[in-house]
């Protein structure tokens, strides 16, 4: 029987090879799984580009019997509002990324430090934010009728500004992967918290903070819930997603009202209802700009999200 592995005895270490065969087999289920995870943003790209009347006759394929635009002029009728809210989520995602990540760091700095008496504390105060939350109510109230922040961007970023697990994420690294010698040379040639902080523990936490900037970056693009629940009076101040969704409801509501459908139908003779063709253009639109944002995160990714399970 064929071993999967051999071992090499390399500067007085055994180390393990994985044979041809084994290396052959992992690669291929790696691709094969790839593909699955690809295949279907490939079949909403090419369905939002095919005919609305296609896919009802024959539904979806790779090659679609008649290619249309019809799904994009229909939500480029009203590009001004679409720019306007591409703007302010690019506007939200970038603050809010910014601004989310510095305070993370921020707090997990000190509870990372085994010489700050109180670390136990507001770790465990972090933590207990994981578990329990005070209530959709409560949490409208205090932004609405507390700090008077409806229909404003800084409410939709402000919600997201700290998470309890990237907290404790970013925790992890500072105190497993910098060494606690660092603080002390540090120390000893005059630097300050803030000095250490700046110039040593963040420049040796790009990984972590890299990571823990896509999940937030993520978090703020595809929001909409805090739109539907803050912003009432302007309708302009809205992220793109939520206009999406408006969009969306908007489609099922002419396409279940034949009355409202008539209407519309009357006061523009070219209207076509494009019902599941608009619906993949909008994934398209929502997903286009995290999509091209994403490799510039990639190489950090997997070294962050293994942040202190390998230890050597």
């Amino acid at each position: 029987m064929a071993q999967s592995t051999t071992a090499n005895v390399s500067g007085g270490k055994l180390v393990k090879q994985v044979s041809g065969g084994a290396n052959f087999t992992i690669n291929t289920i790696f691709w094969i799984y790839t593909f699955l995870c690809v295949f279907p943003l490939i079949i909403v790209v090419i369905a939002s580009f095919t005919d609305e009347n296609s896919i009802l006759v024959n539904g979806y394929s790779l090659w679609p019997e008649k290619w249309s635009f019809g799904a994009y002029e229909f939500l480029l009728k009203d590009w001004q509002a679409i720019v306007k809210s591409y703007g302010y989520s690019i506007i939200i995602t970038l603050c809010g990324t910014v601004v989310g990540v510095s305070l993370m760091a921020l707090y997990a700095y000190p509870i990372s430090r085994r010489d700050y008496p109180l670390r136990n504390f507001f770790s465990f105060f972090m933590f207990f934010t994981i578990l329990f939350s005070g209530g959709l109510v409560p949490f409208y109230l205090v932004y609405t009728q507390g700090m008077h922040l409806q229909n404003t961007l800084i409410v939709l970023m402000m919600p997201l500004f700290i998470s309890g697990f990237f907290v404790l994420l970013i925790r992890t690294f500072f105190a497993n992967s910098i060494p606690k010698e660092l603080f002390e040379s540090a120390k000893i040639d005059g630097a300050g918290e803030w000095r250490i902080f700046l110039q040593i523990v963040l420049p040796l936490s790009l990984p972590v903070l890299a990571t823990v900037g896509l999940f937030t970056t993520l978090n703020y693009w595809n929001d909409w819930f805090l739109s539907m629940l803050f912003i009432n009076n302007n309708e302009s101040v809205v992220s793109i997603q939520f206009r999406m969704y408006k969009t969306m409801l908007d489609i099922q509501y002419l396409s279940a009202n034949t009355a409202a459908y008539s209407a519309r139908a009357a006061s523009d003779p070219n209207f076509t209802m494009p019902g599941e063709t608009a619906r993949m253009a909008m994934a398209v639109v929502g997903i286009g700009p995290v999509i091209f944002a994403y490799p510039f995160f990639q190489r950090y990714f997997v070294e962050g999200l293994t942040v202190g399970a390998v230890k050597g």
